[in-house]
Formats: C-alpha cells, sequence, structure tokens
C-alpha cells in the first residue's frame, strides 16, 4: 500500500520505536481509556474469523491462500482501515517497500518535478517515497543520508553536494542512485546540457549579441560547472566572449545581487545557472530601468513551474526534470530486485524554449 512522500525533517534520527506494534501486539494491550490505536492483524483476524498468522500471509504475500479467503482478509482490513507497518514488515524480508529521496533545496521548484516522476515510478512498484533536503549543505546532506539509510531500502541523491567519495561510501551500503551529477560506479541520470544551450547560444548569436554573462551556481553544483562548459563551448562555436560571474546563492535573491556584475561585465546577454536566478536577475534590471530584451536577453535553465509566468516569460533551457526522476527510481527499483541497469549515464535531452525574455539587441547598453 504506497502513499506519497513522507517529508522529513534534518533532525531525523532514523530511529523507529516499538516498530512492530501495528503488526504484532494485540490491539487491547496497548488501548488505555479514550485512546484509539492502529488496527491490527490480530483485529482483522477477529473480524474475518480467521488466525492472525493466516491475516500475516495474505497481506504480505499475497497468493499464500485461497481466492475467497484472501477477499474476506482484504475487505476486514478496509473496513478497519489497517495500514501496514513497513518497519514491522522489514522485520522478517529485511525490506521496508521505502526509497529515499534527498534534494538540495525543498523550496526550489526545480525539484518540485522531480519529486514527482520519483513517487509516482515508486507508488507503481508499491514503494513509499520518503523525502529529505540538504539545504545546500554537503554536511546536512551526508547526515541526512546516513540516517536514511537505517530505515530505506535505497536512496536517490538530487544534485548531491557531498563529494564523489562519500556517495560510493552510501552506494556500497545500499542502493543509491544520483541525479544531476556523474559518479563513477554509481547509476546516474544526467540532462545532457549540450543541445539546449547550443540552441540558445545560436538564437542569441542570430540576434545580433556578442558578449554572453554566464550566472554560475553553488560552488559545489557539479551541474553548474558541466553548464558553464556547455556556454564556453558553444560560444567559441558561434565566436561570442563568455565570462562566468560567481551567485551568491542559487536563488531569486541571488539573482537581484549580482545584477551589478552584470551591467558592468559589459554582456548583452545572460544565461543563468537556474530559472530562479535568471527571475530574480531580471526582476532587478527592470527596476534600474533596464528594457527586456530590447537591452538585454536573458535565459533560464530548467524551465520550472512559473518560468512563464513573469513579464516578458522566461525564455529558459528545458530539462526534463519528471522524467529524470522517474527514471532514478527505476534504476534504484531494478537494483533492489537484482536485475542489473544500463551501463553508464543515462542522459535525457535538454531544449531551448523560446520566450520574450530573450531576442534581437535593439539599444546598447
Amino acid at each position: 500500500m504506497a502513499t506519497g512522500p513522507l517529508l522529513l525533517p534534518n533532525g531525523y534520527d532514523g530511529t523507529v520505536t516499538d516498530a512492530t506494534e501495528s503488526a504484532t501486539v494485540p490491539a487491547s494491550t496497548k488501548r488505555g481509556r479514550g485512546e484509539k490505536s492502529s488496527a491490527t492483524i490480530y483485529d482483522i483476524a477477529k473480524l474475518a474469523g480467521v488466525n492472525p498468522s493466516t491475516v500475516s500471509r495474505a497481506l504480505s504475500k499475497p497468493g499464500r491462500v485461497s481466492a475467497k479467503t484472501q477477499k474476506i482478509i482484504e475487505d476486514a482490513a478496509e473496513q478497519l482501515n489497517y495500514q501496514v507497518n513497513p518497519f514491522a514488515r522489514a522485520l522478517p524480508t529485511g525490506r521496508t517497500q521505502t526509497i529515499g529521496l534527498i534534494v538540495a533545496d525543498i523550496t526550489n521548484p526545480t525539484f518540485f518535478d522531480i519529486i514527482r516522476g520519483a513517487e509516482t515510478t515508486a507508488a507503481a512498484r508499491d514503494y513509499t517515497l520518503v523525502l529529505a533536503e540538504s539545504a545546500e549543505s554537503p554536511e546536512t546532506e551526508i547526515t541526512a543520508a546516513r540516517r536514511m539509510m537505517g530505515t530505506v531500502d535505497g536512496l536517490i541523491l538530487a544534485s548531491p553536494r557531498m563529494d564523489d567519495e562519500l556517495i560510493r561510501e552510501l552506494a556500497s551500503g545500499k542502493p543509491v542512485a544520483v541525479i544531476n551529477r556523474e559518479v563513477d560506479g554509481v547509476p546516474c541520470v544526467v540532462p545532457d546540457v549540450n543541445k539546449g544551450i547550443s540552441e540558445a547560444v545560436r538564437s542569441l548569436a542570430a540576434n545580433g549579441h556578442k558578449n554572453v554573462a554566464y550566472v554560475a551556481g553553488p560552488p559545489q553544483s557539479w551541474m553548474s560547472v558541466r553548464r558553464w562548459e556547455g556556454v564556453q563551448a558553444a560560444c567559441e562555436w558561434s565566436k561570442l566572449k563568455a565570462v562566468r560571474l560567481e551567485s551568491s546563492k542559487p536563488t531569486v535573491d541571488g539573482g537581484r545581487q549580482v545584477a551589478r556584475d552584470v551591467m558592468d561585465s559589459g554582456a548583452t546577454a545572460v544565461i543563468t545557472y537556474n530559472d530562479l536566478l535568471a527571475i530574480g536577475l531580471m526582476q532587478e534590471l527592470q527596476a534600474g530601468g533596464m528594457r527586456v530584451p530590447d537591452q538585454i536577453s536573458i535565459v533560464g535553465f530548467d524551465d520550472i513551474f512559473g518560468a512563464d509566468f513573469t513579464t516578458p516569460p522566461l525564455t529558459t533551457v528545458r530539462s526534463p526534470l519528471g522524467e529524470c526522476g522517474s527514471r532514478a527510481a527505476l534504476l534504484l527499483l531494478d537494483l533492489l530486485l537484482g536485475q542489473a541497469g544500463p551501463e553508464g549515464t543515462v542522459r535525457v535531452e535538454t531544449e531551448l524554449v523560446l520566450r520574450g525574455s530573450s531576442g534581437r539587441l535593439l539599444v546598447a547598453n
């Protein structure tokens, strides 16, 4: 019985207290006066008129009892609103039917589709997704990962900030899959940025731009480095000048803060590490009187929800984030079943989405 993703706080220590209660202890021993307790297999057995061991077999491995008995037990479980305790189920099997997902920033819309893609795929395999965030901190990330590994069957790391060696250390204990990062020896799903970036740079060149600035993401971001390399290569091919600018944080506020550096760089076009930086940059430049795209073109990255809500709507390089989440979950679940996955990194294509924030250069800065 899979559910939606569970969000774990950073302080969660992975401890499970009395994990077998809902599956092995009669409800009558746990209910005090005026208290309510979850239904147990003993309650189901009493309602269905069968032994608790029969209920356990029917719920843990359907097919081990007759179809008629199975139906009676399932109807009783539904009537009692019985919920399987994954930690109790793990005792005989070693599996909790849960997988973990750690994202760099839960407030960043970039991760919304990744979460949904992973959760939908996990639910289809009767797994529950457990969610945590690192708040862009490598230290918080490894702490959360080690705590989660004690209670989940496998782990997905989305845009991890920790070192490769730490990721391989985690993968040596339980199956691990990675999104937006390549780590030798670990299954990875990575958007191929070259196609989308090449399309973006060619569009800027065709619109008369000669100087392009790239606003980078966090120093620990593997993907930020790959995107900068892609911008450099595409600009060299199109004979444009490229300059890299640092941001304080990959957020709307970080985009606002880098606006002066963009102006000082002399660039007439900007490609940012993500859409949030692009949105903040566009807001700050417009507040200072700059006309977008007449005086400066702005291109974001990822095509997050709301990228087309800006004025003008944001041109961006779309990453198939939902597919990334789904593919990573499939890799992880196949590993749990002992199935060999594809060799090397799984790559998904990016593409340019043209909107109003980029266009022909009409007025020099």
